[in-house]
């Protein structure tokens, strides 16, 4: 009966959403069903942020400030940490944090939590649909026991679903509502359910069989990304060493119509997908005695990667007679990818670790981020270091990490003494080959 009830408000277009979790995945999503004038409630931890939603502004550059006034203001959408609320909704999204341990095992923590705060509140009526990445088998293993505990049942009293977040911050054809959604229920009422309620917003749903197939395949994305860019960052090295470019054999292997997908080589893997999500497989597929030597392999290839850069700039510095222990380098973009001001698991980071390490003195610049704040593992105090004349011709090398649209290369090399670019964007550049060392 109290599905039939949501079964009748998702069709007639009165649920209530909970999103749970409103970083680079949970605000867009927001947004998203906002715009199609379904009501949202939004829960976090964070106290910036619901102070910030709550005053009609937002946190993450690529999503305007004025959409998110405009929607509290009308009374649709309103951000909370009292978790006790989760009861008012009839829809709840998780889309909270799956990190790493240190030793790269699956880190729950945020997920198990989030799952006994539902529990606790949890109704006949309601859908909880998990979008953390994570490993095959958690939404049934992890996450149902707990919401099952008070005596609900999944497929009778609730529904769950598993759908895998698929943002990519910064890209401009593609955003949450024209991404296809893939949704997997523990069951064909959970599914129905789901599939109807992300087709309120979303262009087109894709149903797979249960949770662990729909787990399996965010999974599958992005470690056949980490996978080929693991090959592509080892045949840099190779290619460096027999003096070929290899961002021209990508750009001519690129001509072929047919049978091949370029990958590029860069320094090291950012964001908060590819870096870790591999690993959340290769944990679980020791349960099954199965070894998984190309994701563990990938992962070696990817994460050597900003110890092969700062081994290009010591070895830059020291032709021309520079030794990298006191030398002051600055690292353009810290940002893990272009134009974003989001710098999860960025490779700068391990790189200005390193490069610390060594002696040498380091600055940054990002247009998107103006000063760095705390991540996990790294607390780097610094503010973007200014791109004037002065500055970069007082820098003994330059490292190129992100490549921000808004740099202007041509100015960065007239008046750089030494260029290191993972990037290779002084490619158009005549002459660029004086200061500039591939890495």
């Amino acid at each position: 009966m109290a599905l039939n009830e949501l079964r009748q408000k998702i069709s007639s277009q009165t649920v209530t959403v909970g999103v749970i979790g409103l970083g680079y995945v949970g605000l867009p999503l927001s947004l998203t069903f906002l715009r199609k004038g379904i009501k949202v409630l939004g829960f976090d931890l964070d106290p910036e942020k619901i102070r910030k939603i709550s005053q009609g502004q937002s946190y993450i550059g690529h999503l305007p400030a004025a959409e998110v006034a405009e929607q509290v203001a009308r009374g649709r959408f309103a951000a909370t940490a009292d978790f006790a609320r989760l009861a008012e909704v009839d829809v709840l999204l998780i889309c909270v944090p799956t990190p790493l341990t240190r030793n790269r095992e699956p880190d729950l923590q945020y997920v198990e939590a989030t799952a006994r705060a539902i529990a606790a509140t949890l109704r006949p009526g309601q859908l909880v649909v998990l979008e953390s990445t994570t490993y095959p088998g958690t939404t049934v293993e992890v996450v149902q026991p707990v919401l099952e505990a008070g005596g609900l049942k999944a497929e009778v009293d609730f529904g769950l679903a598993f759908s895998p977040e698929r943002e990519d911050p910064g890209n401009s054809k593609f955003a949450t509502a024209n991404i296809p959604k893939v949704v997997g229920g523990v069951g064909s009422v959970s599914t129905a359910l789901a599939e109807s309620f992300y087709a309120l917003a979303l262009e087109r749903v894709v149903t797979v069989s249960c949770t662990q197939a729909a787990e399996m395949t965010k999974l599958l994305e992005n470690i056949f990304r980490s996978v080929n860019i693991a090959l592509v960052n080892e045949l840099k090295i190779l290619c460096q060493r027999m003096g070929i470019n290899i961002w021209e054999v990508i750009a001519a292997a690129s001509t072929k119509p047919f049978g091949f997908m370029p990958f590029y080589p860069g320094p090291g893997l950012g964001g908060h997908c590819i870096p870790i999500d591999p690993f959340y497989l290769t944990s679980k597929a020791r349960e099954y005695d199965i070894p998984t030597k190309f994701i563990e392999l990938a992962g070696e290839v990817n994460t050597a990667m900003p110890y092969y850069v700062v081994q290009r700039v010591m070895e830059a510095l020291n032709s021309r007679g520079k030794a990298l222990k006191g030398a002051r380098v600055l690292i353009l973009g810290v940002a893990y990818k272009r134009d974003v001001d989001d710098s999860r698991e960025s490779p700068s980071f391990k790189l200005m670790e390193l490069l610390e390490e060594k002696g040498a003195e380091v600055r940054y610049n990002d247009p998107h981020i103006p000063r760095l704040r705390p991540v996990r593992r790294y607390s780097f105090a610094l503010e973007s270091f200014p791109l004037t004349v002065g500055n970069l011709s007082a820098m003994d090398c330059v490292l190129v990490v992100t490549d921000h649209s808004a740099y202007d290369y041509g100015f960065i090399w007239s008046h750089a003494r030494l260029i290191v670019d993972t990037r290779n964007v002084f490619a158009g550049i005549a002459g660029a080959e004086a200061k500039v060392v591939m890495a």
